[in-house]
């Protein structure tokens, strides 16, 4: 494994091979949250708070597609990676390009979905009656970006997978750079609205994938996949084992999103203010997390190209590691959150409400970031074996049943509203983080059967 876009996670350091990998992840993921945060700030200011909570509602459900379509991204990511920490990676070809296609076919259905049925999801989620007519303008346009979407995802999940963290920090880069300029153009100066946040989003993922397919295209001989048409054609036996791995993915990331939707709806109920405070800090807390996702997206592929090379012991090394890591960031970020906090809920609203209830938020919220730096390292670990099923079922055991079993038992049974919704949103990760961190330390997982022994 020579070539420029592929590395070696077999041998050397693990601290330091972890630590430069990761940082352009952390970057990319920063930077791929600035779609949506660059959005909320200038909505806020030019549009208030009714737009606030449409940008923050819509991209919700658009956040869903794509989490659903990241799912079986991170299916080829891995087998990728442990194909490649066998030696075997003559089968890149057919790999990648059964992935893209597949990924195609996904978008293009949540488009045709997303034009169809727009009343009707945006119905579902009680979305507050000033914000819906700018809601649907943002989830019709963004939904008809997926392919956009999907592509950055998939070509960012192979080079995860190659062990190349830079170039999808460049690409990333190029989108956030447009994004910003038409926003302030198309919202700002042409006062086209939400309409407009959303047109600079779609047209700065555009300007993303298609540079990424053409700077891969340039590089195609190292990238492992020659772009012919015939290349593009799904084959069986590679799309049966993305299925198999990227289905439990993709519903785990599918359920996790509509548990939140399901908050959201909760949390509607309650008024426009509420709305767009849980609205901006899901927001903030999702900068925070997708920063310290980087340590997560970095450990996969290690702990793959290990895995494949049959050295259990270093891919248990890199958990530990990850684990590391992320505790300095999770106290790092918890101190931010503490003294900043309002702040931070300044940079996207003006509104005194919205700052008012945001201690209410910050004070709930705390309590999800210990759970959150265990999954880090264990959740990493999950995904890089390839153990799809066992990730499914502890993620419907946050998402469905603690996420919204907690928040309607909170917000609802025990009347405490707001607070209680958010805690309950706080404390559903943990049904994730303490089963996987208990399975990681059991060392079960050493019976099982690679992905790479099977292609």
């Amino acid at each position: 494994m020579s070539t420029k876009l592929t590395k070696d996670f077999t041998h050397g350091n693990i601290a330091k091979q972890l630590f430069h990998f990761m940082i352009p992840f952390m970057l990319s993921n920063a930077l791929q949250v600035l779609y949506s945060t660059i959005d909320m700030i200038i909505v806020g200011e030019y549009v208030g708070t009714a737009g606030l909570s449409a940008v923050s509602q819509s991209s919700q459900i658009i956040n869903f597609a794509a989490m659903v379509c990241l799912g079986f991204s991170n299916a080829g990511q891995v087998l990728i990676s442990q194909a490649l920490g066998a030696g075997k990676k003559e089968r890149l070809n057919h790999i990648i390009g059964t992935l893209f296609s597949m990924l195609m076919i996904i978008a293009l259905v949540f488009t045709a979905v997303f034009a169809v049925f727009k009343d009707a999801i945006l119905n579902a989620i009680n979305i507050p009656h000033e914000s819906f007519k700018m809601a649907i303008h943002y989830l019709v346009i963004c939904g008809g970006g997926m392919v956009f979407t999907a592509g950055y995802n998939m070509v960012s999940a192979v080079l995860r997978g190659m062990g190349d963290s830079k170039r999808p920090l460049l690409f990333i880069l190029i989108a956030s750079v447009v994004n910003l300029v038409l926003d302030y153009l198309f919202t700002g100066l042409m006062g086209f609205g939400v309409a407009g946040a959303a047109w600079a989003t779609i047209i700065g993922q555009a300007a993303s994938f298609m540079f990424s397919v053409y700077y891969l295209y340039k590089n195609k001989q190292d990238f492992g996949f020659d772009f012919k048409i015939k290349s593009f054609r799904i084959k069986k036996n590679y799309a049966r084992t993305i299925i198999s791995l990227g289905t439990p993915m993709a519903v785990q990331a599918g359920f996790i999103n509509i548990s939140m939707l399901f908050v959201n709806s909760l949390i509607n109920k309650v008024g426009v203010v509420a709305s767009a405070t849980f609205g901006v800090g899901v927001r903030i807390d999702d900068i925070v997390n997708k920063i310290c996702m980087g340590i997560q997206y970095a450990a996969i592929p290690m702990i793959s190209q290990n895995i494949g090379a049959g050295k259990q012991e270093r891919a248990q090394k890199v958990v530990y590691t990850a684990w590391m890591f992320s505790g300095i960031l999770t106290l790092f970020f918890m101190a931010l959150y503490l003294g900043c906090g309002e702040w931070l809920f300044k940079m996207f609203s003006d509104d005194a409400r919205v700052h008012e209830m945001s201690y209410t938020f910050i004070s709930a919220i705390l309590w999800m970031f210990p759970a959150f730096a265990v999954m880090r390292g264990s959740g990493a670990f999950i995904q890089g074996i390839g153990h799809a099923k066992l990730s499914m079922v502890l993620a419907l055991l946050d998402g469905v049943f603690l996420r919204i079993g907690l928040s309607y038992l909170f917000g609802v049974l025990f009347g405490w509203g707001f607070y209680g919704f958010v805690l309950g949103y706080a404390l559903a990760p943990y049904g994730f983080a303490v089963p996987s961190m208990i399975y990681f330390l059991s060392g079960k997982w050493k019976m099982r059967k690679t992905l790479a022994e099977e292609l």
